[in-house]
């Protein structure tokens, strides 16, 4: 076994750290990656210098227990960047509100209105092509409006 350990080398931690990464590949849950990283890294400070196998050890130890608060961090500030953007899977309603001019005119209930480089199918009281409108309700793919 100490044999083993002892032939531990530069190599061997980065191809260790690689498998860890594929495995979570295969069973994702941010577990894996942190250890595969920390492998990655005694390999490279391997290249640099030359430890003892039991320096390495250490270093994937302290490596693997620094990556806990690590991933703590990115995930809390992954996490607050939703809150930046509450439409992210809702962005009809992020439409609501918002004023833009008629393309279609309204001819019984319904006409389109471009919005960016997309045309919208709206619903509203009739109006010529041109007319400002606002939308206030969103439900799907549909706009209603009314003008503004």
């Amino acid at each position: 076994m100490a044999e083993m350990f002892s032939t531990l080398g530069t190599w061997n931690w980065l191809i260790f750290g690689f498998l860890l990464m594929a495995l979570e590949l295969l069973a994702p849950g941010v577990f894996m990656f942190w250890l595969g990283l920390a492998a990655l890294l005694v390999g490279l400070v391997s290249f640099a210098i030359n430890p003892s196998w039991q320096t390495q050890l250490l270093m994937f130890a302290i490596f693997a227990i620094a990556a806990v608060p690590a991933w703590r961090y990115f995930a809390r500030s992954a996490g607050s960047s939703n809150l930046n953007s509450p439409f992210l899977n809702r962005r009809t309603e992020a439409l609501i509100g918002r004023e833009f001019t008629l393309e279609k005119p309204i001819v019984d209930g319904s006409g389109t209105v471009r919005i960016d480089d997309t045309i919208w199918r709206v619903a509203g009281p009739d109006a010529p092509a041109g007319s400002r409108v606002k939308v206030v309700r969103a439900d799907g793919a549909s706009l209603t409006v009314a003008v503004a």
